[in-house]
């Protein structure tokens, strides 16, 4: 079976609190809905002080949505490492670990907005550092003894469900996340598809002497809304597409690779792109892709066309899905 997963980042421009407060409600609905019909994955981001109301609390999102499910899994990807305490990130994940029986997946990257930085008091330049840092001290604290963290000793409880340890991936574009992730012995998420950057993470695995495998996009991930009039849905909600494609590449500087790339400056050139496609059921099933991305809450989409969107998706595309 394809990988199926439902995304959302809570994004609404002007929101009110009730608006917004409505929309978080309707997103851990739509992710029981989305959990009872079998989709794979929750994914969802960690973005700071966006004007849009970005969600910048995925952790606390995805207890909630553990809460709310029973088989789903929640894919963080990605947190922005350097922006955490090492110490209470080790606590946090495994708290979640815990409490879902092992369906957390957090990928943590550095980030590409310096503004975020900024607003934590977090030294841009030391970023590479404080990753390095904060990767070794989680697996050091998911052992549950005791060691030395900043010149003292330290240890951190409770342990994780998951053995060795929950599932955590370094995230990243360059060569130096690459060799991070060999370094560590973790496995490895390049933010687009980058078959030559997999090829050097797998040198230094031997370089290292360490093991460990990678979850890279496809060549092609679209993100998708299912609709029955694709032509009228375009012209009625492309927008809320534009607004986060828009959104995007304010933030991709030309060295910053992602799946998620879009030059679009209209709701018609983003059509013809296809990094965002709205697609009747029978469409859908005939991309014939490996993993379909749904995005039904997409750049402050109304609730009632994401709750249309998904339906249709559960009801029209996952039973016509081979194995």
């Amino acid at each position: 079976m394809p990988v199926t997963v439902v995304r959302f980042n809570l994004v609404e421009p002007g929101a009110t609190p009730a608006s917004l407060g409505a929309r978080y409600k309707a997103a851990l609905e739509m992710a029981a809905y989305a959990d009872e019909h079998g989709i794979t994955t929750v994914q969802t981001e960690e973005h700071h002080g966006v004007d849009n109301n970005w969600l910048p609390s995925p952790f606390a999102f995805a207890g909630a949505v553990f809460g709310a499910t029973r088989n789903i899994a929640v894919t963080v990807s990605a947190i922005i490492g350097p922006l955490h305490d090492p110490l209470r990130l080790a606590e946090d994940i495994a708290v979640l670990d815990l409490l879902s029986g092992g369906r957390l997946v957090t990928v943590a990257g550095i980030g590409y907005r310096p503004e975020e930085y900024t607003l934590f008091d977090v030294e841009w330049k030391r970023r590479g550092r404080l990753q390095d840092e904060l990767l070794e001290t989680v697996l050091k604290a998911w052992s549950g003894e005791e060691f030395e963290y900043r010149g003292r000793t330290v240890r951190v409880t409770p342990r994780p469900f998951s053995d060795p340890h929950p599932l955590l991936l370094v995230g990243g574009s360059s060569k130096a996340a690459a060799r991070r992730a060999a370094r560590l012995g973790l496995p490895f998420f390049p933010s687009a598809h980058l078959p030559e950057l997999e090829a050097y993470y797998k040198d230094r695995l031997v370089e290292y002497g360490t093991e460990g495998w990678t979850m890279m996009p496809a060549a092609e991930t679209p993100l998708l809304h299912i609709a029955e009039d694709p032509d009228r849905a375009w012209a009625r909600y492309g927008e809320h597409f534009l607004h986060e494609a828009r959104t995007y590449a304010s933030w991709q500087s030309g060295d910053i690779r992602s799946a998620v790339r879009s030059a679009a400056t209209t709701v018609d050139e983003l059509r013809a792109e296809g990094v965002y496609r709205i697609l009747t059921p029978d469409a859908c099933v005939a991309q014939g892709l490996d993993n379909l991305v749904l995005h039904p809450l997409s750049g402050g989409m109304p609730v009632d066309e994401g709750w249309r969107s998904l339906r249709l998706f559960c009801e029209g595309v996952l039973p016509r899905l081979g194995g």
